[in-house]
């Protein structure tokens, strides 16, 4: 099936897995280094096949992937989390290690070392983790029929979901027996588990741009104000010589002052807060130069739109019109 979908148009590369990562499906266990007793820390497991890392993005640091003739138990390739946790953080290709299940010690070697990669939740630490072979093997060295899976498809179209009808039509022509349960892209399980941030950065988001907007509104009629109470000052300063670019310096250098000591006010509100604002945002760094930079950005560009039109009219007070009318 995985060959046959490899030669469907579109499809750049096809792996199979027993679950997709952050799926929230886990397969743990306890496993021993050395024959020495078991160690209180559960170690999680994924079965992929050969070529699943490279559709998958993951590095291989070290070792080599699976090959056709790989099986469970026998090799396994692990993670920078189980080389911590086991070898101190040394390369373990080449090393072995034992899992208890079944009443007894199943020996694994480890032939592949991988960067690590986010397995069953975007919430949790990433867990010491061995992907085994898709394969199985019993205890009389047959190989265990396959009851479900996952195949991994890589596709270069902008949407993958373009891909869904052909797929589930090109699978279900085998006659093998296959029934396609769900069909899902990564980037569909992965925002899954950001429901509650997303939201509340897009209610954050609608918040911003109407504080924005408010503070805008109020900027503008505070400057037309400022002008219109000072257009004789103005005036006479134009009178004697003085130039467009000081009197829009006049109009908003104190205006500019209060918005530039509220930016760092609010920078310096923001980073006290920081234990607050990084259990909201997932991933999101208060400390980050473009979180502090961006909001101090659309802030200054809202002060200078809000100011063109005071600042134009200013510049365009007619000197004899206004002493006259004074």
């Amino acid at each position: 099936m995985a060959e046959h979908l490899r030669s469907v148009p579109g499809v750049d590369a096809v792996a199979m897995s027993g679950w997709p990562l952050l799926s929230g499906i886990d397969w743990n266990g306890f496993i021993s280094i050395n024959g020495a007793p078991p160690t209180g820390v559960l170690t999680s497991f994924l079965n992929v096949s050969p070529g699943w890392l490279d559709v998958m993005k993951i590095p291989l640091l070290d070792g080599r992937d699976f090959r056709p003739g790989d099986t469970s138990p026998g090799v396994a390739i692990v993670n920078q989390a189980f080389a911590k946790q086991y070898f101190n953080g040394e390369d373990p290709v080449g090393k072995s290690f034992q899992k208890t299940g079944e009443g007894q010690l199943i020996r694994y070697g480890i032939v592949g070392f991988v960067r690590d990669a986010r397995y069953r939740s975007m919430r949790e630490p990433v867990p010491p983790l061995a992907y085994v072979p898709f394969q199985s093997m019993d205890a009389n060295g047959a190989l265990k029929p396959i009851g479900d899976g996952t195949f991994i498809v890589r596709t270069s179209s902008a949407n993958p979901l373009a891909l869904a009808s052909t797929l589930r039509r090109d699978i279900a022509r085998t006659g093998r027996g296959f029934r396609v349960s769900n069909i899902r892209t990564q980037q569909e399980i992965d925002q899954s588990q950001t429901v509650r941030e997303r939201l509340l950065a897009m209610l954050a988001l609608f918040f911003a741009v109407v504080a924005l907007l408010l503070a805008g509104v109020g900027l503008y009629g505070v400057l037309d104000y400022s002008v219109l109470q000072r257009r004789r000052e103005i005036g006479i300063r134009m009178a004697i010589g003085a130039q467009p670019g000081a009197v829009a310096r006049l109009v908003t250098v104190e205006v500019f002052s209060m918005v530039l000591i509220g930016a760092l006010a609010g920078i310096g509100l923001g980073l006290a807060s920081v234990q607050y604002i990084e259990a909201l945002l997932y991933e999101v760094k208060a400390t980050d130069v473009g979180m502090l930079a961006l909001p101090a950005l659309a802030i200054l560009a809202a002060a200078l739109l809000a100011a063109f039109p005071a600042v134009i009219r200013a510049v365009r007070i007619d000197p004899a019109t206004t002493l006259r009318a004074e």
